[in-house]
């Protein structure tokens, strides 16, 4: 409507010319109209950029939201591979590319189209003859689009690539920080981003170049015509088989059409910088999302009528675990085994420890119990059942994990404590809290649990980020406890009142504790010696330190440096 009435606007102005030549008592009437069309297509213009901006607003968001939704249902081993600076680019930036297409490139496509068939087919009706001259340029337009189209499409794409990669160089650098001044790198990473930008700056400046050069030639090539265009009509009227009014309008028409042939070079190569971004946000969208067991958890059905009759009727996953002769390699290094048929039985209530030198395979037994991988050989079975015929919704939502890097967000204390059951009321959280010993310091902040803890939790100390970590732990109930060196990077006197909460915390659950030092493994149930991918020996503390040449008490003995009277 605002495209048509605004070819409406050539045909008047061309009857006012004639009106004054031919009959000046219409001049007044004409004006009018032509003021209408004025008003017409103001208020049309405001209903098209209005309806555009909505639909895309609305579409976008749904499209950031699914790829946020995808993007989170991915799994681990994608985001080992990626970096983060580059999936957060396609999120913001590459979404960004398709709102102003949207918004108003596929808007201000739409209407070039309009005005170029609607102008033709004026032309066509003020003059035949003199339409088709001038449209002896069309097919070289055409061959032009052709040939700078997939140019500045190629261009277009990797500008999106090399923006992604200055932007991971920001996040790894701010992300960061400590080290980079710690290491006085600082001109090394203004260096370095300087060059990523320059780099994206080469490449638009290239593509820019492309596009200046297809707008020049449709340029040129349209007004070179319409200077023939109005020799032509001049020729015309000199014969009197055309009227000044009509040439008038004929030439308003024409500049349109021109006018809009050289804003559709513009408008194509946005589109072709679209398509690229498209891509990249399609090819995301084809990773294929975590498998998360069959839908109808039967299999999780099975494994709950074994469980006793008051748990079952609670429906919780009872984690006795069972690894049998598990082998794995990761996917990025499939020719380096990591285990290599590890067999390990763990009873329900024990607290199991697993011991070993670095590179043994322990981390690697946390992330196939979470099933971030799956084995490649032999079962983990909890519960009696193969793992994979749990829901990773149903297997996940009953453990309870706290490593050695806690990650926290940077929310308040209460929010990330209320991370692990986000139903909870406050009361139980500052239960939680109080168990895990870190009521005391929550309280003595101005704004105690509303206090903000910064990024990854940089405004706490790290005995505080482990203590908030297990409270949350805590608060998600778990019937299966994972502590991945939990107090491992403590002082002393953290290290104590993390403890505490620890040994709270492992009351009647079992657990798989990761540690190095002899005050966290000794009083498991069950102590595991992980060596080369295999474990090598299975017993209590004082059981595994009486066999003389066993790899445990080697271990021991290494790692304290014999000093074992005092610490025993």
């Amino acid at each position: 409507l605002s495209s048509g009435s605004n070819l409406a606007f050539p045909k008047y102005l061309g009857e006012l010319v004639d009106a004054a030549q031919t009959k000046p008592s219409d001049i007044d009437g004409i004006a009018m109209t032509l003021g209408g069309i004025l008003l017409a297509q103001s208020i049309f213009s405001f209903g098209r950029i209005f309806f555009f901006e909505r639909v895309a607003q609305r579409s976008l968001a749904s499209l950031r939201s699914a790829m946020y939704s995808h993007l989170v249902s991915l799994p681990l081993p994608f985001f080992h591979e990626k970096r983060i600076g580059e999936l957060t680019n396609r999120l913001q930036s590459d979404i960004g590319v398709l709102q102003e297409t949207f918004t108003s490139t596929l808007a201000e496509f739409i209407r070039q189209i309009v005005i170029i068939v609607g102008g033709i087919a004026l032309l066509v009706y003020q003059s035949p003859s003199l339409t088709g001259f001038m449209l002896l340029v069309l097919p070289l337009v055409v061959l032009l689009a052709v040939f700078f189209g997939g140019r500045i499409r190629k261009y277009a794409k990797e500008v999106q690539t090399a923006s992604a990669e200055s932007n991971t160089i920001v996040d790894e650098t701010l992300s960061a920080a400590a080290t980079v001044k710690a290491y006085t790198q600082e001109h090394f990473e203004k260096t370095r981003y300087r060059a990523a930008l320059d780099r994206v700056a080469e490449l638009g400046i290239r593509g820019g170049i492309l596009r200046g050069g297809f707008s020049s030639f449709i340029i040129l090539g349209l007004f070179g015509s319409l200077v023939a265009v109005v020799w032509k009509g001049a020729s015309l009227i000199a014969t009197g088989e055309m009227a000044s009014g009509q040439l008038f309008s004929f030439v308003i028409y024409s500049g349109f059409i021109g006018g809009s042939v050289g804003g559709l070079a513009d408008v194509y190569s946005r589109l072709q910088r679209a398509m690229g971004a498209t891509e990249a946000i399609m090819a995301m969208l084809d990773e294929a999302p975590e498998q998360g067991g069959p839908e109808d958890h039967s299999a999780a059905q099975t494994a709950l009528s074994n469980i006793s009759e008051s748990e079952a009727g609670r429906k919780e996953l009872v984690p006795a675990l069972e690894f049998r002769g598990l082998h794995f390699a990761y996917p990025t290094r499939p020719d380096v085994p990591v285990l290599r048929g590890l067999n390990l039985v763990v009873q329900e209530g024990q607290q199991c420890a697993l011991v070993g030198a670095s590179g043994a395979g322990k981390s690697t037994v946390v992330q196939l119990l979470y099933r971030f991988h799956d084995p490649q050989q032999g079962q983990l079975m909890i519960c009696g059942q193969d793992a994979r015929n749990w829901s990773l919704h149903e297997l996940r939502g009953r453990m309870a994990w706290v490593p050695q890097d806690v990650a926290l967000f940077g929310r308040s204390i209460l929010d990330n404590i209320r991370y692990g059951r986000p139903e909870a009321s406050d009361e139980e959280v500052r239960r939680s809290a109080e168990d895990a010993n870190a009521w005391e310091f929550i309280e003595r902040f101005p704004d105690g649990w509303n206090t903000q803890v910064g990024e990854r939790g940089v405004q706490l100390s790290g005995g505080q980020r482990q203590r908030i970590a297990i409270a949350r732990a805590m608060l998600r109930d778990p019937k299966l406890l994972v502590l991945d060196e939990a107090t491992s990077s403590l002082d002393p006197e953290s290290e104590g009142l993390v403890q505490g909460a620890l040994e709270k915390l492992m009351q009647g659950r079992t657990s798989l504790v990761i540690a190095h030092r002899l005050s966290t493994v000794r009083h498991a149930d069950l102590i595991a010696f992980l060596h080369e991918g295999q474990i090598a020996e299975v017993g209590s503390h004082e059981e595994l330190m009486a066999r003389s040449k066993g790899r445990y008490r080697s271990y021991v003995t290494k790692q304290w440096n014999g000093n074992l009277t005092s610490q025993e």
